[in-house]
């Protein structure tokens, strides 16, 4: 076999093979094996005829399409194992010349990686906001933790902001009441926004068997998006009292004796907290400033696969989930169908150019995953997809997609040799030192993300 490479552009190349036609007789051997156990011919047994009655009852070329459809997967293959090509996607193949007995010559365009230099990056510089916690902060973390452990007794006098109300709901669309539009003994704390617009003022002023009507859009159910009258029945109203802020407080709803040791426990919660949003942060802006460095083409086919794939799962999957068409999450958002598309692209851009330029820096530093890392990787994936670690690595196995979470864990390690070697500096003119964990962390936080964006490249070079 001879083969040989032609560069279309430097995310495409075409392949031009040429095979003495010996090479296919395996292929061939197979094809008449496999005709003959699908055929029946009168005065032979089943998978006994001769090639020549064969070639005489069903055609030669019958014969040659088989042989050649299982043999050019592995000429195609050999041929970029050969000119050490990385393809993304299926070829498009192409049969230039079939002689029988001769030759067998064949074209395939691919896309492929492109060659990418990367250039010094210890000279980037990034600035991050600034880890600061203010008493304002500790208090606000404290009164939330207060209001989780408010108790409520009910009350006979009309509801008010912040009081919890027991309330039957029943919707109608077009006047009709909606299979799933009853709900009865709903507790809602008013003020919350967390039933439907215009509740709050329905029921505010109503005592417990007081009713009201209010027209709403249903978030959720059979009729999503539609304007519904909706009856709100209270059928109890009881007021949220606070606990006091003290040692007695403290000891209720932690470990520790006092509220002076609660609260400096809560500072340094937020503190760490701040921390980790540091060190994302400084992850994301050093990738970006890396990005400004590497000049990385991308493949058409591939970017409009990765669009595609990113459209499909936000409508048919997260929006779905919520209730949503396309067009009403545009609407929420403020964002016209126009601002949408260029969006999509822009991130789909980022997110195949992130893959190209880690996926290099992998191979340039010769970066390794080892069995403890994976491990760990693959312990925070599950958490983050609420499965239980053996449901997701079992997951992982059976959808073949081990190969996709080294390749997310490669990309981390090598993300943070880049921000190892950068100047980190915050909003304050100091310079921030990222710990290893915090630091870990944050990478994978990025390049989960990265991974999960270029998910369609990976896919086809699988």
């Amino acid at each position: 076999m001879k083969s040989a490479v032609e560069t279309l552009n430097p995310t495409r190349v075409r392949l031009t093979v040429e095979v003495p036609f010996e090479e296919l007789k395996d292929s061939l051997d197979a094809a008449y094996k496999k005709i003959n156990q699908q055929v029946t011919v009168k005065g032979f047994r089943k998978g006994k005829i001769p090639a020549r009655v064969i070639d005489q009852r069903f055609g030669r070329g019958a014969v040659l399409e088989e042989a050649v459809n299982d043999a050019l997967p592995r000429f195609y293959t050999d041929a970029v194992n050969e000119a050490e090509l990385n393809p993304l996607g299926q070829p498009e193949v192409d049969i230039t010349e079939l002689k029988d007995g001769e030759t067998l010559n064949f074209t395939a365009e691919v896309d492929v990686r492109p060659t990418i230099e990367i250039p010094d990056y210890s000279g980037i510089e990034v600035e991050v906001d600034a880890v600061e916690v203010t008493d304002e902060d500790v208090e606000k973390a404290v009164e939330q933790l207060r209001e989780r452990f408010a108790s409520t007794s009910p009350v006979e006098r009309a509801a008010e902001d912040g009081d919890v109300v027991t309330i039957d709901l029943e919707a109608k669309v077009d006047g009709e009441v909606l299979e799933d539009g009853i709900a009865n003994g709903v507790s809602y704390t008013i003020g919350s926004g967390e039933l439907l617009d215009g509740i709050d003022d329905a029921v505010k002023g109503l005592e417990a068997g007081g009713e009201a009507t209010f027209t709403s859009e249903l978030k959720g159910g059979s009729a999503a998006g539609r304007e519904a009258e909706v009856t709100v029945k209270v059928t109890e109203v009881a007021a949220r009292e606070l606990p006091e802020l003290d040692d007695d407080f403290a000891q209720l709803a932690s470990e520790f004796d006092t509220l002076e040791e609660l609260k400096a426990d809560s500072r340094t919660r937020l503190e760490n907290m701040k921390q980790y949003d540091q060190a994302t942060q400084a992850q994301e802006r050093v990738l970006d400033k890396l990005l400004e460095l590497v000049e990385v083409p991308v493949p058409e086919k591939l970017l409009e696969d990765e669009i595609n794939t990113r459209k499909h799962n936000l409508e048919h999957h997260q929006l779905a989930q919520m209730g949503l068409t396309l067009d009403k999450y545009l609407e929420l958002q403020g964002k016209t169908a126009e601002e949408f598309e260029t969006e999509t692209r822009e991130a789909a851009i980022k997110g195949i150019k992130t893959q190209f330029v880690l996926d290099e820096l992998v191979n340039k530093e010769k970066l390794n995953v080892n069995q403890e890392e994976l491990t760990e990787h693959l312990m925070r994936r599950a958490a983050s997809s609420g499965m239980s670690p053996d449901q997701f690595a079992q997951a992982v196995v059976q959808q073949n997609q081990v190969p996709l979470l080294v390749g997310e864990v490669a990309r981390g390690k090598a993300l943070a040799v880049v921000v190892e070697a950068a100047t980190v500096k915050d909003t304050n003119g100091e310079i921030v030192d990222l710990d290893d964990e915090d630091e870990d962390e944050a990478t994978e936080a990025e390049t989960a993300e990265a991974s999960a964006e270029g998910e369609g490249e990976d896919k086809a070079e699988a």
